[in-house]
């Protein structure tokens, strides 16, 4: 294969990326299903005023936004331009002041050593390259200087929606891995290597009280989510697929309800992502 042809590519790749995330109303899910994985991962980063912060795959801001109310110099970056206007206006219209730039995080328009923090919650895990990812992660953060990341893990409720999907959709190409890898601490320690120290991993798990039944989940899912959306459009003229992947997400909704029958969080779901913040050498 060429270079030319490599390139080619590779733009096409982010291309479908890019308009992914744009489908549906993805600040929907930030704003109501997952809004507090944003001020956890700001303070397990210990943001402070007058850091120089970089909120990588930032969408529309739900840890770009908090980090910048404690009076950190935010940049907000994400492939998908639409996601930042969005941000952008809420951003404004709560008052608060940070720079919004369209950006990949395989590719980041920043100098090395130029943030006292770089983060992403639930984002750059969905770049399709991970080691550029994460070698952008390091190059972009001072010595001594804090990574910080929020990701579904494989075995939690996201992980699970991925792999009940991947049926249903085309594989993808050579050489890109699975986002919720980065839900696995060896992966991401792999990844980031012997460049930094420090390492702070935890699993947690986010309750999410949005949702009323399971098909109220699919359905919410199925409108606003990016990958969701993406994946019926692959059998949109197939409707014994689409009737297939109605039940299996329904299912795995019921399961994740079913499973907190009894406790004090009744009528929730738990899933599972992984905290892991380090420092660069």
């Amino acid at each position: 294969m060429t270079a030319t042809t490599t390139s080619s590519a590779g733009a096409e790749l982010k291309a479908k990326h890019r308009a992914m995330w744009a489908f549906g109303d993805y600040p929907s899910v930030a704003d109501e299903v997952i809004p507090s994985l944003g001020p956890v991962l700001v303070e397990a980063c210990g943001v402070r005023a007058g850091h120089k912060v970089l909120d990588v795959a930032a969408g529309s801001g739900n840890a770009a936004i908090p980090a910048a109310r404690l009076g950190a110099d935010v940049v907000a970056s994400d492939l998908t331009p639409e996601l930042l206007e969005r941000g952008k206006a809420d951003a404004e219209a709560q008052g608060v002041s940070l720079a919004w730039r369209e950006a990949d995080a395989e590719a980041l328009p920043f100098d090395d050593d130029a943030f006292d923090t770089t983060m992403s919650v639930v984002g750059v895990m969905f770049a399709p390259h991970h080691q550029e990812s994460a070698d952008e992660l390091v190059r972009v953060t001072k010595p001594g200087g804090t990574i910080g990341l929020v990701s579904w893990t494989p075995e939690g409720f996201i992980g699970q929606m991925f792999a009940t999907m991947k049926p249903y959709v085309a594989p993808p190409p050579a050489g890109v891995s699975p986002p919720p890898l980065w839900g696995k601490e060896e992966h991401v320690r792999e990844l980031l290597g012997d460049r930094v120290d420090d390492v702070v991993a935890e699993r947690r798990m986010l309750t999410v009280d949005r949702f009323g039944s399971p098909e109220e989940f699919r359905d919410f899912f199925k409108a606003t989510y990016g990958p969701t959306i993406a994946a019926y459009k692959q059998i949109a003229d197939q409707p014994e697929k689409v009737a297939s992947l109605d039940t299996e997400l329904a299912d795995l909704s019921r399961r994740a309800f079913e499973a907190s029958e009894g406790s004090d969080a009744a009528g929730t779901m738990q899933w599972e992502y992984l905290l892991l913040t380090c420092r660069v050498r």
